[in-house]
């Protein structure tokens, strides 16, 4: 196991094999997000308890049963909140189950399987695009214990462009106290679980995973965009089983900033076209993110920038990187595509500061390349 120092080579930091040196700054930026020391949930999503069971359903995956979950989900509505419970099974839905306020939308746990049907394509979602489950707008909502599969194996969304897109397989959208656990998504032409526009809001123990090869591009795992104070946590994001997928974890702006979010305990390998994490820059800024405490494998790159759009990109700052293992799945074997553990700073992306990267550990992943910036700090990170 060696240490590595950090050199400044045209405006980036890349790596020589040194001893250990680290630099020292006068003052370090503090992490909001960072306070979640627990790693659970902060987020409560729905708290009524009154159980709210389906009358009608065909479980069997014959018919149907979009009427039928989505009438007990505006009946738990109507009535302050609830719990809508769906008993193992599959449920073929041709719509798409938007979520109310204070409503928990609660399966068995993977063998409660809702599957977009054949008729899925014929209406689109209240915010465009072919949602599985939305959230559309609701408060205090929790999605979970249970499969979600969008049948992009098997459906043809291709020929439903830019829809496809345009929403996502759960679509935590324009919500506030919004809690995804315990989901496992198969199947996705599109984002896998995104949290779009919202706040307070906890995405944990959920399972991602693509599996198709040559179908589809940008199937990314966990995708947050526009978004604040909410948590990743405890998932296992799996976009490369097949060559279709694309970033495991996300954090992206477009038309808000995002802040005071924390990425920790995931378990991540994003897919052929993308990275183990993206912080994609738009207009808009990224602060106060904490990832740390992950498994980042077998990923084409590790954690890097990104720019999205055209025009100026909003700047990054008060980041931190910590504790995370950067590794190939063979030791001794390099990243697929030659990729950098850790790559901050790039073209199209603005001013980088406060960005802490201390204490991963990277093997068989190539190095970590910092952008000049005030107190940019690398240091005590172990490489074999």
């Amino acid at each position: 196991m060696r240490l590595y120092a950090i050199v400044f080579v045209a405006g980036v930091a890349a790596l020589t094999v040194t001893s250990c040196s680290a630099r020292t700054t006068s003052s370090r930026a503090e992490f909001p997000a960072s306070s979640f020391s627990n790693v659970s949930c902060a987020a409560s999503g729905a708290t009524a308890d009154r159980v709210y069971r389906l009358s009608g359903a065909d479980s069997s995956g014959t018919a149907d049963d979009t009427q039928v979950i989505q009438a007990a989900i505006n009946a738990a509505a109507i009535a302050d909140g609830g719990i809508v419970y769906l008993p193992a099974g599959l449920y073929l839905v041709d719509g798409h189950l938007v979520l109310k306020s204070n409503v928990k939308l609660e399966g068995a746990g993977s063998g409660t399987i809702i599957k977009a049907g054949p008729g899925f394509f014929t209406t689109t979602g209240p915010d465009g695009g072919f949602p599985l489950i939305t959230t559309a707008g609701a408060r205090n909502v929790t999605i979970a214990d249970l499969t979600a599969d969008q049948s992009g194996n098997t459906l043809n969304a291709n020929a439903y462009q830019p829809a496809r897109l345009s929403a996502y397989l759960i679509d935590v959208r324009d919500s506030v106290n919004a809690v995804v656990v315990g989901v496992h998504t198969v199947n996705p032409f599109t984002y896998s679980i995104a949290v779009v526009g919202s706040s307070d809001f906890c995405v944990s123990r959920c399972r991602t995973q693509v599996a198709t090869s040559g179908l589809y591009d940008e199937l990314d795992g966990i995708h947050v965009l526009d978004s604040h104070d909410g948590q990743v946590i405890g998932n296992n994001v799996d976009q490369r089983i097949g060559t279709d997928g694309d970033d495991g974890l996300v954090a992206h702006t477009i038309d808000a900033p995002l802040y005071d979010v924390l990425y920790a305990d995931n378990t991540v390998r994003g897919g052929d076209g993308g990275d183990g994490m993206q912080l994609a820059v738009g207009r808009f800024p990224i602060f106060d993110v904490t990832i740390r405490d992950n498994d980042f494998w077998g990923s084409p790159y590790g954690i890097r920038t990104g720019h999205w759009g055209t025009g100026s990109a909003g700047a990054l700052w008060d980041i931190s990187i910590t504790g995370n293992d950067i590794h190939e799945l063979v030791p001794g074997k390099a990243f697929p595509h030659g990729g950098n553990a850790i790559n901050m700073g790039g073209y199209g992306v603005g001013p980088i500061s406060n960005v802490d990267v201390t204490g991963n550990s990277i093997c068989s992943a190539g190095t970590i390349i910092m952008a000049r910036g005030k107190n940019n700090l690398v240091s005590d990170n172990h490489f074999c």
